[in-house]
């Protein structure tokens, strides 16, 4: 049977506290182990909620587990989806504190803006890149409100919590030089991403399934089987084509992006 609307609702709710107070939390699907992917998105729709009643604006989206490699990991063969609010956006070159967040990772992605809706069950690529404004590149703060693994009972969290944990989105970062969407092959975009002073992750803008606009292609489709939009304006985190990197006190991090620029993260 799905989640009740009260078990939603409370799911939700443990989540945002779990963030608010920085003090993790067991895993929904250890409460709930029939638990749908569709009960997933809806608490992470009611946390959504939550936040934006707060008046925290919604910003854009993010697409997580691109990857093969992340999708045979976590055993399904989609990607999945969270929310940007204006909180979340952080600035480069500037002192980040991680001990506002449980169990901090960083991602390399690129980011896209849009300048128009995208909307549609047929979409593709170059709909995509016709509805975005411009390019630049990003980083993406992952965070786990509930366990990864629980530390009593050895239990991992599964897709189905990650996607009610807002897909584990905890923040974006932008910098670098911003490109219009056919300026460049995009495939080919490449970055490091340097830690404390060590090359730990490179990759290519082409992992994120043959081409970074497929997913947001795959999100459009999806919103759009929900009767949802991705709004001209908002910025869409467009899949991590890098292993996500721990993050603690004292890790400084470049992002080296060659031609689109770079830019540095220290944590404190």
């Amino acid at each position: 049977m799905p989640l009740t609307a009260q078990q939603i609702q409370a799911e939700a709710a443990l989540l945002d506290e779990a963030e608010r107070s920085v003090v993790q939390i067991r895993q929904s699907t250890s409460v709930h182990p029939d638990m749908t992917i569709d009960d997933a998105y809806a608490v992470q729709a009611a946390w959504r909620e939550l936040k934006t009643g707060r008046g925290q604006e919604l910003i854009g989206h993010k697409i997580g587990l691109t990857s093969r490699a992340m999708q045979q990991a976590m055993n399904i063969t989609t990607p999945d989806s969270g929310f940007l609010t204006r909180d979340m956006v952080f600035d480069p070159n500037t002192e980040i504190a991680a001990s506002r967040f449980t169990d901090l990772k960083i991602e390399m992605e690129l980011a896209f803006v849009l300048k128009h809706d995208l909307h549609g069950a047929d979409l593709a690529i170059d709909d995509v890149l016709d509805a975005t404004d411009h390019i630049i590149p990003a980083i993406e703060m992952i965070a786990a409100r509930s366990f990864r693994t629980d530390p009593v009972t050895g239990r991992t969290r599964t897709v189905i919590d990650t996607i009610a944990d807002n897909a584990a989105d905890a923040g974006i970062i932008t910098g670098g030089r911003a490109v219009g969407p056919r300026e460049i092959d995009l495939r080919w975009a490449g970055a490091m991403l340097v830690k404390n002073g060590v090359v730990e992750e490179t990759g290519l803008a082409g992992g994120v399934l043959g081409h970074p606009a497929n997913g947001i292609v795959w999100l459009a489709r999806r919103y759009f089987e929900h009767d949802m939009v991705l709004e001209a304006g908002q910025t869409i985190l467009a899949g991590s084509f890098t292993r996500p990197l721990v993050v603690g006190p004292g890790d400084h991090f470049l992002a080296d992006y060659g031609n689109l620029g770079s830019f540095e993260m220290p944590f404190v």
